[in-house]
C-alpha cells in the first residue's frame, strides 16, 4: 500500500493509477474489524481504494472529548497492511491539509438535522458535512463507504450528497459487532472493564425492543429501553427512539408505521465516561 500525506501527494498518486473505480472508506483512525469490513467491501468492487485517516475537529462539540478521541497510528498502518494492496492508499493529512482556510460552510439537513444525534451533538452533522464533503472533493471517489452504526450520519451524508450534486455513490454497510454484541467503535477502548463487560446489554434491550412492536405502544417500549438499560449502574439512555430511515422521523405511535417503508430502533447511551450509538432494525409483522 501507499501512505501519503498531501492532498498534492494523493492527486498525483491517483493521477497516475488513473483507476476505472476509485473507492473511498474515510476514517478517524482507531482502526477496527468494522473499518476492515468496509475496505474489504471497497476492494471487492474496486480496482483501488483510499483509505482516510483523520480526526475531524469541527465535529467535535466536547473539547474533551476530541482531546480524548483514540490517536493510534502506527497500529492502525500496521493493520492496514495486511488488509490493502499495493496500489491502494491511506491518505493520513494534517488539519492544514484538510482546512487550508477555517470550516466555515453551513449546511441544512431539515428533519435530520433537528432529531436524535442532532438534539445532543449541536453543530456535529455540519462539522460531518464539512469534512466529507471536503474529501470527497479531496479524493474524487466513485464509491464511498459507510458503516450502518453512525446510521444518522449515514442518511446526512446522502444527503449532502444529493444538495451538492457529486457523483459519487454511497454504500451503506451492515454493522460489525463484538463476540458478545456490541457494536465494533473506537470509542469501545476507552471504556473500564467493568462497564465493558456490561456494555452488551444495549445489544440485548434492542433485541427485545424489536420484538415487542407487534404487541406493545412506543411510549412502552421506549419505558423498557430506558429502565433496562439504566438497571446497569453508571448507564444512561440519552435517547431510544423508533424512525423511518429516510427522513428519521421518530414515530410516537404504531398507526404512524407504513408497510413500505423500513424503520430502526436507534439509541444512545453514556456507559460510564464514553457515550456509545446503536440501532437495530425493527419491521412490523
Amino acid at each position: 500500500m501507499i501512505v501519503v500525506n498531501s492532498v498534492s501527494g494523493l492527486r498525483g498518486k491517483l493521477d497516475t493509477l488513473k483507476p476505472s473505480l476509485l473507492g473511498f472508506v474515510p476514517t478517524m483512525g482507531a482502526l477496527h474489524e468494522g473499518h476492515i469490513s468496509l475496505a474489504a467491501r471497497a476492494k471487492k468492487d474496486c480496482p483501488v481504494m483510499v483509505v482516510s485517516i483523520y480526526v475531524n475537529p469541527t465535529q467535535f462539540n466536547d473539547k474533551e472529548d476530541l482531546k480524548n478521541y483514540p490517536r493510534t497510528i502506527q497500529s492502525d498502518i500496521r493493520l492496514l497492511k495486511k488488509h490493502l494492496r499495493k496500489n491502494d492508499i491511506v491518505f493520513i493529512p494534517d488539519d492544514r491539509e484538510i482546512y487550508p482556510e477555517p470550516g466555515t460552510r453551513k449546511f441544512s439537513f431539515g428533519s435530520l438535522d433537528r432529531v436524535m444525534e442532532a438534539l445532543h451533538r449541536p453543530g456535529h452533522f455540519n462539522g460531518v458535512a464539512q469534512v466529507v464533503s471536503r474529501l470527497f472533493e479531496i479524493v474524487k471517489p466513485d464509491i464511498a463507504y459507510f458503516g450502518l452504526k453512525d446510521f444518522q450520519q449515514v442518511a446526512v451524508i446522502k444527503s449532502l450528497v444529493r444538495q451538492l450534486s457529486m457523483k459519487v455513490r454511497i454504500e451503506a454497510c451492515p454493522i460489525i459487532r463484538e463476540s458478545d454484541g456490541l457494536a465494533m467503535s473506537s470509542r469501545n477502548r476507552l471504556l473500564e472493564p467493568d462497564i465493558r463487560r456490561r456494555a452488551p446489554v444495549i445489544r440485548r434491550t434492542l433485541i427485545k425492543a424489536a420484538e415487542m412492536i407487534n404487541t406493545k405502544d412506543i411510549g412502552g417500549i421506549r419505558d423498557y429501553v430506558k429502565k433496562t438499560i439504566e438497571l446497569e449502574k453508571d448507564f444512561e439512555v440519552e435517547y431510544f427512539e423508533i424512525a423511518d430511515d429516510e427522513k428519521l422521523i421518530p414515530v410516537s405511535d404504531r398507526s404512524e408505521m407504513k408497510r413500505d417503508k423500513r424503520y430502526y430502533g436507534c439509541i444512545a447511551v453514556r456507559a460510564g465516561r464514553i457515550r456509545l450509538i446503536d440501532n437495530i432494525e425493527i419491521t412490523l409483522a
